[in-house]
């Protein structure tokens, strides 16, 4: 089975590609997730993106390409994987066209409010990557980690201002991936419009989508 997930920043799309890969026994591959890895060892990978993760923008297509043919080709990734950001463009959905047949896609529709909201109050550990959120998923001790006692810290791109960029940049590259896909696989809409809706009740959603399409 390969799929892969659509949703605007901060729809929650990482958590639940971790979630579903568990479930449908598939690997999750995350290309943000692979590329921050990168940057945060100062790879040479991770210095040619970081100028684009850390404004909001799209990693060039040759860069992102041949980091997802390599990653597909992974003995955890024969059995079927979901992708959480690829493709961004029509170039990349046109090289993983040639890598793989896609069963379906699935979009995550938020309201722009939330996505601000959910991403300004985002904090990560610099330690162990665990996630809080100071509005509903606060620490114990302010600026500290639970799991580790490692600094917190906020992203860069997850500040109001790239986050509303994010934002433009997804809108005016998705639509178009949209209507490329729409017209060949299974397009599965699930909506998210509760701020404090826990990811269960979303992944619900999706594998009732997924059974609906026969795709499970």
């Amino acid at each position: 089975m390969k799929l892969i997930i659509f949703g605007p920043p901060g729809a929650g799309k990482g958590t639940y590609t971790s979630r579903l890969a568990t479930m449908l026994k598939i690997a999750g591959i995350a290309t943000g997730d692979i590329f921050r890895e990168e940057i945060k060892r100062s790879t040479a990978l991770g210095k040619k993106v970081a100028p684009f993760v850390n404004t909001g923008e799209l990693v060039p297509d040759e860069i992102v390409i041949g980091l997802l043919e390599k990653r597909v080709k992974e003995s955890n990734s024969k059995k079927g994987f979901i992708l959480d950001g690829y493709p961004r463009t029509i170039q990349q959905a046109q090289a993983l066209d040639k890598l793989a047949k896609i069963d379906a896609v699935i979009q995550i529709i938020v309201p722009e409010w939330i996505i601000i909201e959910r991403l300004s109050n985002r904090r990560i550990c610099r330690n162990c990557g665990e996630v809080y959120n100071l509005r509903y998923l606060k620490p114990k001790i302010e600026g500290v980690c639970d799991k580790c006692s490692g600094q917190l810290y906020q992203r860069e791109d997850d500040k109001p201002e790239v986050v509303k960029e994010r934002l433009k940049v997804y809108e005016r590259q998705t639509q178009p991936l949209i209507d490329y896909y729409k017209r060949k696989i299974p397009l599965l809409e699930v909506e998210n419009t509760e701020i404090d809706a826990p990811p269960e009740k979303t992944i619900e959603k999706i594998m009732n989508e997924l059974r609906k399409a026969n795709i499970i």
